[in-house]
């Protein structure tokens, strides 16, 4: 049968369970991408961060968006089919540090499967969208969160969560997909007295941490990455970062703190472990190994070798093989200063003693920053090329510890001073962080560890990739495009503006014998959230979100409506007078407790609000009731009075106050907003 009478799926988050992002579809090529044009759009319900992987099975298209929804589409058309919503309490905001979102859903046997903010693993009927079981996965007077997709295999389904820098002790959970019930739970990170086990070593696990680590929870999150290996059974999954950050807090800055920031094997049926290997032995710069993992067959030494292959945030691209978990390589794939080189003796990172910041009391200039080299976007790998293609990140950051730092519970805990990371307010110092802050798609050899090209960004937090067989790879950017790039040369084959900036992966299927692209749209997530002042303008004005899925094909004839904006103008506060020492404690609270939503130097990200352009700060009691009585609550404000005082939220407001007259000296006036 032709290619172009086939009806072609995308049924797994990474096309198959081998998490390739490589599709066999070559109907679109460079000799006609130029007639690829949007076939139809859809409107999502929620203008948040957009990070979900769609999937399509037998002509229909599924996807999640932020605060948990699931869209069921015809394919084809964007007709919708059916809808569900969670209805997931919005206080729940305070459980995620990085938005309110979802990247995707699993489908198995006629049922789709999504992980909640709130902890809960919902099975729907994929003809219907009834639910027809839900699983708390967590406790919910613990700070964990889900955002990251399930994973199903061998008749279970396989989630972890998030949170780890709220002090919570990392796990990942095989459930029944026909029942729910749970089948075993590993966990990344070893408990306190009392505490649960699951089919973790936890003998030699706990030998590696020293002191009371389960006081603060020891972190270990696995929040996205996984793979399958049918053959080996194995089920490859990437640990998180430790919490605190700072290792002299959380372990006594003793041992390797095992399974932080490690790529970790398990028997698919039953948990239990077979091998792992940590990227980043003694974690203390938030270089998750979450990143996505990829399994291939590559020829290495003349002989094929089934390998596992990640570019974590640590600036280092692993090549491990998959079945005994031996390093086979590891060279930076971006600029690296925490590590000169990693021993392939000993499979183990040379830390430079300067990356040691929790040994001294000034800052280290570290990079990869904690965004790291590569984040959460999911790279791809072309059987046609035999390359990687990497949505990476150069940047930096300067560590300095603050060994006093109070547990929290709604806030991240880090035991890092974050205050010296603020944006210079002078536009030419300003402008120098911003050009030394970039992203780039980047082409990897994983067999010979180098570069073969990269097509520059002017920013960072550029999408997901996705590389076909028509010699083709697409990325959508932060500053509002979704692109097309020869996959052998990177020369840039086609563009169309998509009024926002993309973070989510592309996907390409096939119906009736004609092959679409479809995307996730709608910028956000922590990078622009926290670093407004690094993201770039988008192609009609400053990066906004719009939140759409959108759908390409040769000869679409469908358009996006006029992006619709208008300028806020700065409230006027010159007459309110600020105490210079309330505005400095306001910024040291705002730093730990609001940079995450609204951003640094309360410079929004194009998402949340801008707090320099809010009329709330101009009115004591209104600020005070949204950020103390929680009047917002319902909106995801959530009320900061179980650990902040009435006294600290009026130092906020004035810090707040002092940045809206701060930018009207630097002569900003307006904003762009939805």
């Amino acid at each position: 049968m032709a290619e172009q009478s086939k009806t072609v799926d995308w049924a797994q988050h990474g096309l198959t369970n081998s998490e390739q992002r490589y599709s066999p579809l070559t109907q679109i090529g460079a000799e006609n991408i130029n007639q690829l044009s949007l076939a139809w759009y859809y409107d999502l319900p929620e203008q948040r961060a957009q990070e979900a992987t769609p999937l399509i099975i037998d002509g229909v298209l599924y996807s999640s968006s932020a605060w948990n929804h699931v869209h069921a589409l015809n394919a084809a058309t964007g007709e919708v089919m059916w809808e569900y919503d969670a209805k997931v309490d919005k206080t729940n905001a305070g459980r995620a540090c990085c938005d309110a979102i979802n990247r995707g859903l699993a489908f198995g046997d006629g049922r789709l499967y999504m992980g909640a903010i709130d902890g809960r693993l919902i099975a729907l009927d994929a003809n219907t969208g009834k639910e027809l079981w839900v699983t708390q996965t967590f406790d919910l007077s613990k700070q964990y969160s889900i955002t990251g997709a399930p994973r199903v295999a061998n008749g279970k389904v396989f989630i972890g969560n998030g949170g780890a820098e709220y002090g919570v002790r990392g796990y990942i959970s095989a459930y029944d997909t026909s029942t729910g019930e749970l089948v075993w739970r590993f966990y990344t990170v070893p408990g306190g007295p009392g505490d649960p086990t699951g089919t973790e070593p936890v003998e030699s696990q706990t030998a590696t941490w020293d002191g009371e680590w389960w006081k603060l929870g020891g972190g270990g999150t696995v929040w996205d990455s996984m793979a399958f290996d049918a053959e080996l059974n194995l089920l490859y999954f990437g640990v998180g970062n430790g919490s605190p950050w700072n290792p002299m807090l959380r372990s006594n800055g003793k041992g390797d703190n095992w399974f932080l920031s490690s790529i970790v094997a398990v028997d698919a049926d039953t948990g239990e472990y077979r091998w792992h290997y940590q990227t980043t032995p003694g974690e203390g710069w938030d270089y998750t190994a979450t990143q996505h993992l990829i399994l291939a067959e590559l020829e290495l030494a003349s002989k094929p070798r089934k390998v596992v292959m990640q570019a974590p945030k640590n600036g280092f691209f692993y090549l491990l093989d998959r079945a005994s978990g031996e390093l086979l390589s590891a060279e930076p794939y971006v600029p690296v200063n925490w590590a000169s080189h990693v021993d392939m003796a000993t499979g183990r990172p040379q830390i430079a003693d300067a990356a040691k910041y929790w040994l001294t009391d000034t800052p280290a200039l570290i990079t990869p920053s904690w965004m790291g080299g590569h984040n959460w976007h999911p790279m791809s790998y072309s059987q046609q090329t035999g390359l990687v293609y990497i949505p990476a990140h150069i940047s930096a950051y300067p560590y300095l510890a603050e060994p006093d730092q109070k547990p929290s519970k709604l806030t991240v805990n880090m035991g890092v001073d974050t205050t010296i990371a603020a944006f210079p307010d002078e536009p030419e110092a300003l402008k120098q962080v911003q050009d030394a802050t970039y992203g780039m798609l980047l082409a990897w050899d994983p067999v010979a560890q180098k570069e073969v090209w990269r097509v520059q960004y002017p920013g960072v937090w550029n999408g997901g990739i996705l590389s076909t067989a028509g010699g083709l790879v697409f990325q959508g950017t932060a500053t509002g495009f979704l692109a097309a790039y020869n996959a052998s040369t990177g020369e840039q084959l086609w563009q169309q503006p998509t009024q926002t900036g993309i973070v989510a992966p592309p996907v390409t299927f096939m119906v009736d014998g004609e092959q679409y692209i479809t995307v996730s749209a709608g910028w956000g997530g922590v990078f622009p959230n926290m670093t407004g002042p690094l993201t770039r303008d988008s192609a009609d004005g400053e990066p906004i979100n719009r939140s759409r899925l959108l759908t390409y094909k040769l000869g679409g004839t469908s358009t996006l409506p006029a992006p619709t904006t208008q300028a806020r103008t700065l409230p006027d506060t010159s007459h309110i007078t600020t105490d210079p020492s309330k505005v400095a404690r306001g910024f040291a609270t705002y730093d730990r407790y609001c940079v995450h939503c609204h951003g640094a130097g309360a410079v929004g990200g194009g998402v949340l609000p801008d707090l320099r352009y809010s009329a709330m700060p101009l009115s004591r009691q209104a600020f005070k009731s949204v950020v103390y009585d929680g009047v917002l609550s319902e909106r995801g404000m959530i009320s900061f009075a179980s650990e902040l005082s009435e006294q600290d939220i009026e130092q906020i407001r004035q810090y707040v106050i002092d940045r809206n007259q701060q930018a009207r000296r630097v002569g900003e006036t307006q904003r762009l907003s939805r």
